[in-house]
């Protein structure tokens, strides 16, 4: 069979080249043309600024570049500005007061959001630690000392101030907030009882405990004092089957 050099290669191509256009879309390149058959493409003046003419879509990076190309590793701290966050919760708190049927059912909604928000940041603290350096906590103690620490420190920039045990029921433990930072942006009525909307940061807990095999139901509940009338009682109850478990691998 008689060889071919690369000079006698015959590509695909279009009837006429000046035919397209910059406008038209369904002509985005050179293709083969079965009415004609096929014909030299060889790049011509003519055909050189039909290709230059082309639109094109930059794929090269730049630094205004979507939050969602930033790297999420670093350790430097992401603060977000007090007034917009403000605004959003309140916003978060009047859609969820709007769609509840009594108070109960208003701290249900706010934990549900947080707790979503609970399983996220905690994959995000780990790649933040790095997994080569962190543990994965196994005991009840670890994981509450990782939520009252890194994991709280990451999402408030500072620990939580307190982590109690109950002396009374041995799957009870309680973080405590003296001014917890979303209670700042409410004005709870008087006639709204015992409500709390801190169980928005409750649903955040419960979402990274439960995320780490950690089984429990978190509530929040108002214990002021005289210094600190927001301060805030985190109560964890955790599930009997994390009991169990930790009874079994530790005796």
């Amino acid at each position: 069979m008689p060889t071919m050099s690369n000079d006698n290669i015959i590509l695909p191509s279009v009837s006429s080249l000046s035919k397209l256009t910059i406008n038209d879309v369904s002509k985005s390149g050179f293709g083969y043309n079965p009415s004609i058959g096929p014909i030299s493409n060889t790049i011509t003046s003519e055909s050189s600024s039909i290709l230059l003419n082309k639109r094109t879509v930059s794929l090269t990076p730049t630094s205004s570049d979507s939050i969602y190309a930033r790297n999420i590793i670093t350790k430097k701290p992401h603060e977000i500005n007090l007034s917009s966050l403000s605004f959003l919760f309140c916003e978060i708190i009047s859609w969820a007061h709007s769609n509840s049927k009594g108070i109960q059912d208003l701290e249900n909604r706010l934990n549900g959001l947080g707790y979503q928000i609970g399983q996220r940041y905690l994959e995000l603290c780990k790649i933040r630690e790095g997994f080569k350096n962190s543990k994965r906590e196994i005991r009840i103690l670890e994981i509450l000392q990782f939520i009252h620490g890194p994991f709280w420190k990451l999402i408030f920039g500072k620990t939580a101030n307190e982590l109690e045990k109950s002396q009374d029921l041995p799957n009870e433990y309680m973080i405590v907030e003296n001014v917890p930072l979303f209670n700042r942006f409410i004005s709870i009525p008087k006639d709204y009882g015992d409500l709390n909307c801190s169980a928005f940061v409750a649903g955040i807990i419960e979402g990274a405990l439960d995320n780490s095999g950690f089984g429990a139901d978190v509530t929040a509940h108002t214990v002021a004092t005289d210094v600190n009338p927001l301060r805030t009682v985190f109560l964890v109850k955790f599930d009997d089957s994390v009991l169990t478990r930790e009874s079994l691998r530790f005796g």
